[in-house]
């Protein structure tokens, strides 16, 4: 019996994805989580084969929560799954130790499959997301500029990130520019539009 994990914060969504994935034969749905932050003890606690990890999640994200899964429990396999195909998320889904990128509105016996074919230790991307992510190449922000940029989206004040991100204001403000100029943007709040629309935030 293969024992998942599945993390996902709208309950409808969860509790309807773990009776469809218990209908498997093979699957039993051992735990389940509402929030990142419960995604590693829950993991622990449980013994989970596999994780099945929303993206957006109050507490941590499905992807920072990915990436601590990764390292407290190298052993379990990981698959995100989102509402948001963006080929950015797809990238950054990789780079946190993803084993597998659907979206949700794949059938039930794809999510299935997929899970089946993490633990013979197979990679599973949904095909449209990984052309498009090819199409659009890397995320041109660094890491810091990603940062700064993700903090500004919250609406503050140079200042207020300065303080938050222990920088000083100019700091900000070249952080700021680099990824206005990098997005094509011509201000902050049109360069978090762009980074969120392409999942580079």
């Amino acid at each position: 019996m293969i024992r998942l994990l599945l993390a996902e914060d709208q309950s409808m969504v969860r509790e309807a994805l773990a009776a469809l994935l218990s209908l498997e034969d093979d699957l039993d749905v051992v735990a389940q989580a509402a929030r990142g932050d419960e995604v590693v003890p829950a993991a622990r606690e449980h013994d989970v084969d596999v994780a099945l990890l929303d993206i957006e999640m109050p507490g941590l994200s499905g992807l920072d929560a990915a990436a601590a899964l990764r390292t407290a429990c190298p052993g379990v396999k990981i698959v995100i799954l989102t509402t948001f195909g963006r080929p950015g998320y797809l990238r950054r889904a990789m780079e946190s130790g993803a084993d597998a990128f659907l979206v949700k509105d794949a059938p039930a016996a794809r999510l299935a499959e997929a899970v089946r074919r993490v633990l013979r230790g197979e990679r599973v991307i949904d095909p449209v997301l990984a052309a498009a992510a090819l199409a659009d190449g890397a995320s041109p922000l660094t890491a810091r500029e990603r940062e700064v940029l993700g903090a500004a989206a919250d609406g503050v004040t140079n200042a207020e990130i300065a303080d938050a991100l222990h920088l000083s204001q100019g700091t900000v403000r070249n952080y700021l520019s680099l990824a206005i100029q990098k997005t094509g943007a011509r201000n902050r709040a049109e360069a978090v539009r762009t980074a969120r629309d392409k999942g580079w935030l």
